[in-house]
């Protein structure tokens, strides 16, 4: 949120180090996303500052997308300010796609934050700025955001689930640095977010700082370039005031959206087991609360939805005939109603599982989840009879019978799938073990009558974990 009173370059050392007291513990490792620019070479020296009385230690990286042809001349430029500094330093390389469907810049931008959030880090540090926040809301507005849009750009947030930064950047052979995600990304801190543009370019002048320019940062073809050249300088000839005003109502849109936030968790602490959504109990809210709960339910599942989508979502859950088979694809993967309920299918899932050979180890990883087996006398999977022949894992390929029931005859797998109530999209990916050409065991459903443990023979209990 904006300050009233307009911080002196003296006074910045004093801010970032309340918001470091704040937003860090001592000893932890932050990350600053060093760029060149004035922003961050600005945040660089104010963060060497401080590192020594916030006890925190400092690490920077500078992503070059090499779309500049000055590109090579900016990574040096980042390297040799982190060396005189003596700041641990490494430059990352990326590809940018320019056919993803974003656009370039959104496309670099998605391709820098990937790279960022993917070092083992406590925090990724950014030079995000008020003038920033300003241009970042009105962008908002014009593209029809939500809430949560408008909120812009959070000072300190938790870095969102790997899905949504679904574009994952080419690194340049013999680069290091980039890891595959952890378990939880850093958290995104932003410190600058109550500081404009012109009070760091302040800071800067009085510290003989040098940072280097992007020529791309005047080309109008951008739309936010083009508001921060163009429309801007005609909003503060008639409210001048406008840019902390704008950042000032993104932190009431921010306080919104986490009450909005508060009151989905709420919701889905009764309509939400076993991270599927009881679709009675949306009917039962108003239409603006369900389609807030259903927002936020996507959300735990690293899946979106653009309004347009969220309301065809909420039309077709509610309202499509009851033995109609709704699968709605969104962004992560695919939205399915059944049985009352509406389930979630991460895109991953979709993926084939080729035939593999079990080995005798305790779990079997494979495309969409993981096979568990584990011993047991006089249950499950006759084990003297797996160790004549051994067992392949496959999928369904259609027209397979099954028996585990031996008082019954042959079923075809339509009709046991249905009476255990396994979902129909799911069925594909369900791994069926199989000893040569006979089909043994089907997690979930049980063993063939004719491979089952007699009585306090070993057998083997098969569990699949679908991710």
């Amino acid at each position: 949120m904006a300050s009233s009173k307009k911080p002196q370059p003296g006074e910045l050392p004093a801010r970032l180090a309340t918001f470091l007291n704040q937003a860090i513990r001592p000893g932890q490792t932050l990350l600053l996303g060093l760029s060149g620019g004035l922003d961050s070479c600005v945040l660089l020296d104010l963060l060497l500052r401080a590192r020594v009385a916030a006890g925190f230690h400092l690490q920077a990286l500078h992503v070059n997308h090499g779309i500049s042809p000055n590109a090579p001349q900016w990574e040096g430029f980042c390297a040799e300010l982190c060396a005189s500094a003596d700041a641990p330093f490494q430059a990352v390389r990326v590809s940018v796609p320019r056919d993803s469907g974003l656009g370039l810049e959104a496309a670099a931008r998605e391709a820098r934050y990937a790279v960022l959030l993917a070092q083992p880090v406590d925090a990724v540090v950014l030079a995000h700025h008020r003038d920033d926040q300003a241009e970042t809301l009105l962008l908002q507005l014009l593209r029809g955001a939500g809430v949560k849009g408008l909120a812009a750009m959070p000072p300190v947030a938790q870095a969102a689930s790997p899905a949504f930064f679904a574009l994952t950047p080419t690194l340049s052979q013999g680069e290091r640095g980039f890891k595959k995600w952890q378990a939880r990304p850093p958290a995104l801190l932003r410190p600058l977010l109550d500081v404009s543009r012109a009070e760091l370019e302040a800071y800067a002048k009085a510290h003989n700082l040098r940072w280097i320019e992007d020529e791309s940062n005047l080309d109008l073809a951008f739309d936010r370039n083009f508001l921060r050249h163009r429309i801007f300088p005609e909003l503060g000839q008639r409210f001048p005031a406008s840019r902390a005003t704008l950042a000032r109502a993104a932190g009431h849109l921010a306080e919104a959206d986490g009450l909005l936030r508060e009151i989905a968790a709420a919701d889905a602490q009764s309509l939400v087991r076993d991270g599927r959504l009881d679709v009675a109990g949306l009917a039962a809210m108003s239409e603006a609360r369900a389609k807030n709960l259903l927002r936020y339910w996507l959300e735990t599942h690293g899946a979106a939805a653009s309004s347009r989508r969220l309301q065809e979502i909420y039309r077709q859950l509610l309202h499509a005939r009851a033995e109609a088979q709704v699968s709605i694809q969104v962004e992560g993967g695919t939205l399915h109603r059944y049985r009352g309920l509406a389930c979630f299918e991460p895109r991953a899932a979709t993926a084939n599982i080729p035939p593999m050979r079990w080995q005798g180890e305790p779990e079997l990883i494979m495309a969409g989840g993981r096979l568990i087996f584990t011993q047991a006398s006089g249950q499950g999977l006759s084990m003297a009879k797996v160790e004549k022949g051994g067992l392949s894992v496959r999928t369904r390929s259609g027209g397979e019978r099954f028996r585990p029931d031996c008082r019954r005859p042959n079923r075809n797998l339509k009709s046991l799938f249905q009476l255990t109530g396994l979902p129909s999209w799911q069925r594909q990916q369900l791994p069926l073990l199989y000893a040569g050409d006979t089909l043994v065991a089907i997690p979930g459903i049980g063993v063939a009558c004719d491979w089952q443990a007699e009585t306090e023979e070993t057998g083997l209990l098969i569990e699949w974990q679908a991710s």
